[in-house]
């Protein structure tokens, strides 16, 4: 009898509620989601109710809120979206400080209780968060990542759709770099089913809209008082997708760099090749002095998180 796949969820808040919606949608497997102790009425109450979607939806996913790590055993892919948001009047550092000893704390877990399992990070600050996994874990470079860039390119491509009335199905986009600010878009490598994007939109509007995506989480904080998730947790479960199907696409994720683009030993944003394995490639393309300068200031904020994380924990240097 061919076993369902396994895909653990830690962190049971609206991120990781909803990447457990999109999972089950999708019947991409079994599915636990693991919360704190403090949590756990809430965590299996939510994962009670989305079971119950499943005559509805017709999906066939066994779903479980838990508390317990021995509960993630066996799991295929674990997603990691514990930790907390950044608060206002939290320094960067003091988010570092907090999150590192959370996704730590993590990562031994899941280190002792999934040791085969791929690790997607969603934590943040996100480059630092995986590195963090990574060292925590031990695992290969191939079976730790983290997602930003999907997110990312999700907003700049339902940005054109919105500005030009196009389908999202048929606009095409790449960018490489961190999550945010660290962001570097890619317009030149833009199109609409093959069409340069600059033939519906001017390079001036084009850049409003790559200023709006790089901002994107924070337009929604604005709004309703909260951090993003439906769309971070739809990126994420494209990934786990990608990984489970075994179906080689090529996403921008946030992968270890071996001197691919002239970056060393970072986790940095970079078009991805994923499946079965984990990350299977790091696909490199030309860039331009402009672009080549902006992902080489992206990877120097990486490397400057990095520093921060050995320098708080020295342990994971």
């Amino acid at each position: 009898m061919l076993k369902r796949p396994k895909i653990a969820v830690i962190g049971g808040g609206n991120v990781g509620a909803s990447c457990a919606v999109w999972a089950a949608s999708k019947e991409l497997g079994d599915i636990i989601v693991l919360d704190i102790p403090e949590a756990e009425g809430v965590v299996k109450g939510k994962m009670l109710d989305l079971v119950q979607c499943g005559p509805i939806e017709r999906f066939d996913s066994k779903i479980v809120g838990t508390t317990d790590y021995a509960d993630i055993a066996e799991s295929d892919v674990v997603v990691i979206t514990a930790g907390l948001p950044r608060k206002p009047g939290m320094s960067r550092d003091d988010l570092v400080e907090k999150n590192v000893k959370i996704v730590k704390s993590v990562s031994e877990n899941v280190k002792k209780h999934a040791p085969e399992a791929t690790v997607i990070v969603v934590s943040n600050p996100l480059d630092a968060m995986v590195y963090t996994a990574w060292k925590t874990t031990g695992f290969p470079t191939h079976r730790v990542v983290g997602q930003a860039g999907c997110l990312d390119i999700a907003r700049f491509k339902a940005f054109i759709a919105m500005e030009t009335g196009f389908s999202v199905e048929d606009i095409n986009a790449l960018l490489l770099g961190g999550h945010g600010d660290d962001m570097v878009p890619l317009p030149r490598f833009t199109n609409i089913a093959g069409i340069p994007v600059t033939q519906f939109i001017t390079e001036q509007r084009l850049q409003e809209l790559v200023d709006r995506a790089k901002v994107g989480g924070g337009e929604i904080v604005k709004l309703m008082g909260t951090s993003a998730y439906y769309a971070p947790a739809s990126g994420v479960i494209q990934m786990v997708e990608a990984i489970i199907k075994d179906k080689k696409r090529i996403l921008p994720c946030a992968s270890y760099c071996k001197g691919e683009f002239g970056i060393n030993d970072l986790f940095v944003g970079v078009p991805t090749l994923l499946g079965a394995a984990g990350v299977e490639k790091v696909i490199e393309i030309d860039l331009n002095a402009d672009e080549k300068k902006l992902l080489d200031e992206s990877a120097a904020h990486v490397k400057e998180l990095v520093e921060l994380v050995n320098k708080l924990d020295p342990s994971l240097a």
